[in-house]
């Protein structure tokens, strides 16, 4: 039994990693492609800002995927907020009217599906 709990708690770890990785590189080396997707006409400052959380997010995937395990312990810490407010922003954005329906939806899916990755991913106390 515990050994499947650990393989979900890597599992999960991965997978965010997985997602992290191919969203950041989306935002960075893509970023007009990905505002058109999501319905926002591209613009310089639209640009600017996806390339700026690419890379971190890009950075943020890779720290999953590290072999030091105090690292990687480091910055599953930090994903349940960071998801969790990625979550309440596109849905907020959607309530708010600033984002059209369907892409808030999606947005907020995806956050959320993220958020739940990172809850899954956290080592259990006895691995602290």
């Amino acid at each position: 039994m515990t050994s499947k709990l650990e393989n979900v708690h890597d599992y999960a770890r991965v997978l965010l990693a997985g997602i992290r990785i191919v969203n950041g590189t989306a935002a960075l080396f893509a970023p007009a492609l990905l505002a058109r997707r999501f319905g926002d006409n591209p613009n310089s400052a639209v640009i600017y800002a996806l390339r700026m959380f690419g890379i971190r997010t890009i950075v943020m995937g890779i720290e999953l995927l590290v072999p030091d395990e105090k690292w990687r312990e480091r910055s599953l810490r930090y994903a349940i907020p960071i998801h969790a407010s990625d979550t309440a922003s596109a849905a907020l954005a959607g309530i708010q009217g600033q984002l059209p329906s369907r892409v808030s939806i999606l947005l907020t899916a995806l956050s959320g599906f993220n958020t739940i990755l990172a809850i899954l991913a956290q080592p259990r106390k006895s691995e602290r």
